[in-house]
């Protein structure tokens, strides 16, 4: 026994303080190596490297994994996988408010200096415009072969001034329609030009549709004026609306949705008009006829939105949301028409997580963009930005939003893997919404990404062992006492433990052991 404490005594004491500064300096090195690569796994794939080595291959080998139902885990499994692969990949789409870039996102350019706008988003418009109002057969009229390049042009004068160019020509719609959108500078203004689209268009779109079943040319050309006419007539409809004639706007999109529930015109459904009549629907506090137009729109064949499930969790919430109370509904319980409106919230937080704080004003709105990744911030952000004050009208949504929102998170505890009324979160939102909204904005995350512990325990394994080779280093005669009573300290108990079983065993027994 004494023996073992005079040679660790001498090993200690033969340490020089090079010894100790080399020691730290190489944890240090080592950890801080562990921290970077660690950091940049947890970037670039959402996790860490050490926690998924060890779920993935050291619990099988301790037996943390239940293998007595491999085929249930398999099936669920397989389950998951096809309903991943049946949801199409964070798909963009066109916001159906976008506003008008002369008379809104410009002015709001002049007013703080800042783009509203990405580069991305604007391009993707160039492509929609591009499949919108251009076909085969632009090149036999000059004026639509002039247009025809100004979509592809990326310097917005360029486009105004081949606008100009082919306006000379004829009247041509699609140049009003450039010219509405980007060099009109007040809705009134945007307005005019879009009544001389009007105009422009209907006499291209009667000619065309007498021809469209001579040929596979002519039938194109039909399509492509059916576009501009019904972009023409949903654009005079958002203008009637802004300028404070909701009833006009709501008919002529009453009208729009008819078009748009044709089958010979599958484009238009992207322009999603049933969301417009929504929130002019709103506006009028029209409740009855916003809830047969959901009625009709919110099937589980159609693709969802914020619009849909957030004015469903509306139209609940208004028939509770007056008298509701947390402390009285904790009291005797939820009645059955707040628990619908709960779980209408729910349904619709679960849909987009992240409405919420934009309509409570927990977070501060932007505007739109011109595209929109649906279950994303982008979507949250154009849908808050036209429905609070519809919220707000409402007596009590708000509140009724802020006690429950929250419970949702309860039921999908792990919402990237499974979720509960609708398929798993999309994993690639965050990276789809930071293409679509500005450098400016804070994009909002889910779920949050957390920094694993392993990250933040060599972070600090780092630092420590820094901090230890800079004491030793600088002072290594008062960090080698140090060091001595730290391992006499630690070795203290087993010293205790050692005299303690000396004291009971005979001497005789204790000297054959510790001579094996």
């Amino acid at each position: 026994m004494f023996g073992t404490e005079s040679s660790l005594s001498m090993f200690l004491n033969t340490l020089t303080p090079k010894f100790y500064v080399a020691l730290t300096g190489t944890s240090s090195l080592i950890s801080g190596l562990i921290l970077i690569f660690e950091w940049w796994y947890f970037r670039k794939y959402g996790t860490s490297f050490i926690e998924q080595v060890s779920v993935s291959h050291l619990r099988p080998l301790l037996g943390g994994v239940d293998s007595s139902s491999p085929s249930s885990s398999s099936t669920s499994n397989g389950d998951a996988d096809s309903s991943r692969q049946s949801v199409s990949e964070c798909k963009v789409w066109r916001n159906p408010l976008n506003l008008f870039r002369g008379a809104e996102y410009n002015r709001y350019t002049w007013v703080t200096g800042r783009e509203p706008l990405t580069y991305y988003d604007m391009n993707l418009s160039a492509q929609d415009h591009q499949t919108f109002f251009t076909c085969d057969s632009d090149h036999l009229r000059p004026a639509d072969a002039i247009m025809q390049k100004a979509w592809r042009e990326r310097n917005p004068q360029a486009r105004i001034s081949a606008a100009h160019e082919a306006l000379e020509l004829e009247d041509c719609a699609t140049a009003y329609i450039l010219l509405a959108e980007e060099e009109a500078t007040t809705i009134m203004e945007a307005e005019r030009l879009f009544k001389q689209a009007l105009k422009a268009g209907e006499g291209c779109y009667r000619r065309s549709q007498q021809l469209q079943h001579h040929s596979t040319q002519y039938e194109a050309q039909h399509r492509r004026d059916t576009n501009v006419l019904v972009y023409i007539k949903r654009r005079l409809a958002m203008c009637s609306r802004k300028l404070g004639r909701t009833r006009e706007a709501v008919k002529m999109m009453r009208d729009l949705c008819v078009f748009q529930l044709m089958k010979e015109f599958p484009l238009l459904s992207m322009f999603n008009i049933h969301e417009n009549l929504l929130e002019s629907l709103l506006e009028l506090q029209n409740y009855a006829d916003v809830q047969a137009v959901l009625a009709k729109y919110d099937d589980i064949s159609l693709p969802k939105s914020a619009t849909i499930c957030y004015t469903a969790a509306l139209l609940k919430a208004r028939a509770v949301s007056d008298k509701f109370s947390p402390e009285a509904a904790s009291r005797r319980g939820l009645s059955t028409a707040e628990m619908n409106a709960v779980e209408a919230i729910h349904r619709a937080v679960e849909f987009n997580p992240h409405v919420p704080k934009y309509l409570l004003e927990m977070k501060s709105l932007i505007l739109p963009p011109e595209h929109i990744l649906k279950r994303g911030d982008s979507e949250a952000i154009a849908y808050a930005f036209f429905h609070l004050q519809h919220w707000k009208r409402v007596e009590g949504a708000l509140n009724l939003l802020h006690c429950t929102w929250e419970g949702t998170f309860r039921m999908i505890p792990y919402p990237l893997e499974k979720g509960h009324l609708f398929y798993p979160y999309p994993i690639c939102t965050e990276t789809a919404d930071r293409e679509l909204l500005p450098m400016f904005h804070e994009v909002s995350v889910y779920p949050k990404k957390e920094l694993p512990f392993f990250i933040l325990f060599t972070a600090g394994l780092c630092s420590f062992t820094a901090m230890l080779a800079l004491l030793t280093h600088q002072f290594p005669e008062l960090m080698g006492v140090f060091a001595k009573a730290f391992l006499s300290t630690l070795f203290a108990p087993l010293n205790f433990i050692m005299e303690k079983v000396e004291s009971i065993l005979p001497s005789s027994l204790w000297h054959q052991l510790t001579r094996i």
